[in-house]
Parts: structure tokens; C-alpha cells; sequence
């Protein structure tokens, strides 16, 4: 299967450390820095995982580099800081791109919209336009621009954030993330099994890969939502912004 994601990407950089001290003139503890591990975050998780997942996978997204640089510690997993850099630079996709894609190469198209500049409203409602089994997930407020998804992906948060502003229309449509509980849709939840969860970082990205690949193959959204479930559940159990291994589901 080939599948089209588009959005802003990031790379994530953990910057793992030891601290056996306080620093002596400040209540912060001393960081030794042992190892740097990075990788693509935000839309590129999403592209990672689909690959995960033995499939094929075009991206488009900002050519402008986004860095979050976690500092953390090697034992424990605990993130003392992060720092991101490069958010206030990045350009909107261009038209002359959008209007060039070869939409029927692909089983689905996923939009991973983490709100950075790179897609506005009217891009992302044109490409919900383009195809006729598209995916959402995104930062924004949902409204009009998202009528004409195929299914809308969002967490227990921002679902808090936006629900003022969603209509019914687009409530038959919305996944919504629910954590250490699971997801839900319809108004029905989907639980997942209890796990030692280590670090929950891009498991959202995780989640909404594994719902569109699922669903491309089965064309059953509660099948789907049962098989990111279990794919978000086996990354929190890794440290870092892990990847899905179709091998170990």
C-alpha cells in the first residue's frame, strides 16, 4: 500500500544525560550528556510509522528545520527540559505543489497538521477535497475546513478546546484519544490493555497511522481503532519518539 502525508515535520533530538549533583549556585541539577538519539517528529513520526508498518509512503512538509531538543535522563526517562527552535520561520505549503500531486496513487491521505504555519484552513480543506479516504489530524479548532474528511482524529485535549465548535456533522466523524483509556468514537470507547509506559511522545502520531492503515485494509473503523490502539500501546513502552514494529503487534 502507498499512502501521501502531509505536514509540518520537526526533528525530535532526546539528548539522554546522567546528574549525580545540584549545581552549586542554583537549585538545577548538573547535566552530563551520554548519548544524542534523533529522529523526524510530528508529521515525519507519522511517516516513520506507516513505514513501520511496511508500507509505502510520499511526504511533503516544511523544507525549513524545526528542532525540539529534549534533555533527559538515562535512568529514570525524566525529561528535565525541552527546547524548540525554529517554529517562527516556516513558510505555507505552495499552491503550485498541491496542485501537482498524483492523488490517485495512494490508499489514503493523512494530513498531520501540528498548527506550525505550514497548512492553513483553506489547504487543508482543498486536500480533504482531492481524495476519497482522507484522514485529520490537527491542532486548529475544528470547523468548515474539515466537513469533507473521512474521519478526524484528535486527543482528549484538544477535543476540550474545540467542542464549542463542532457540529454534528463532524462529531459522526472524530476519534478521540483518550490516553491511558484508550479512544473514543461514537460515543462508544475503546479501551487498551494496561502497559509500563515509558514515554508517550508521538504516540498520537503512532495512533493515527496505524487507524489508516488498518482502515485501508479492512475498510472497518472499529477494527482500525482497535489496531492503533495497539500500536500506541506498544511504543509508550519504548523510550524516545518510537516507532511502531508490525512484526512485534
Amino acid at each position: 500500500m502507498k499512502f501521501l502525508v502531509i505536514g509540518d515535520s520537526c526533528s525530535d533530538i532526546y539528548v539522554y544525560c546522567s546528574s549525580t549533583r545540584f549545581c552549586p549556585d542554583a537549585p538545577v541539577p548538573v547535566l552530563n550528556p551520554i548519548k544524542t538519539i534523533s529522529s523526524l517528529g510530528m508529521a515525519g513520526n507519522v511517516v516513520d510509522n506507516l513505514k513501520g508498518l511496511e508500507t509505502t509512503v510520499d511526504f511533503i512538509t516544511n523544507e525549513e528545520s524545526i528542532k525540539k531538543i529534549r534533555y533527559v535522563d538515562d535512568r529514570t526517562n525524566h525529561m528535565f527540559i525541552r527546547i524548540d527552535e525554529g517554529e517562527s520561520n516556516i513558510e505555507r505549503i505552495s499552491k503550485n505543489i498541491l496542485e501537482n500531486i498524483k492523488w490517485e496513487e495512494y490508499e489514503a491521505v493523512i494530513v498531520s497538521d501540528y498548527c506550525k504555519g505550514f497548512l492553513l484552513e483553506e489547504d487543508i480543506k482543498y486536500i480533504s477535497q482531492q481524495h476519497p479516504l482522507t484522514f485529520l489530524d490537527t491542532k486548529k479548532q475544528l470547523n468548515g475546513f474539515a466537513d469533507d474528511f473521512t474521519f478526524i482524529k484528535i486527543n482528549d485535549v484538544e477535543y476540550s478546546k474545540t467542542k464549542s465548535t463542532i457540529l454534528p456533522h463532524l462529531e459522526e466523524k472524530l476519534i478521540v484519544t483518550l490516553g491511558s483509556k484508550g479512544a473514543r468514537y461514537k460515543n462508544k470507547t475503546y479501551p487498551v490493555k494496561q502497559v509500563d509506559v515509558r514515554d508517550t511522545s508521538g504516540a498520537g502520531d503512532t495512533f493515527i497511522s496505524g487507524l489508516t492503515y488498518k482502515y485501508a485494509l479492512s475498510l472497518n473503523i472499529q477494527e482500525a481503532i482497535k489496531f492503533a490502539n495497539k500500536c500506541s500501546s506498544q511504543v509508550v513502552q519504548k523510550k524516545g519518539t518510537a516507532k511502531v514494529n508490525i512484526n512485534e503487534l
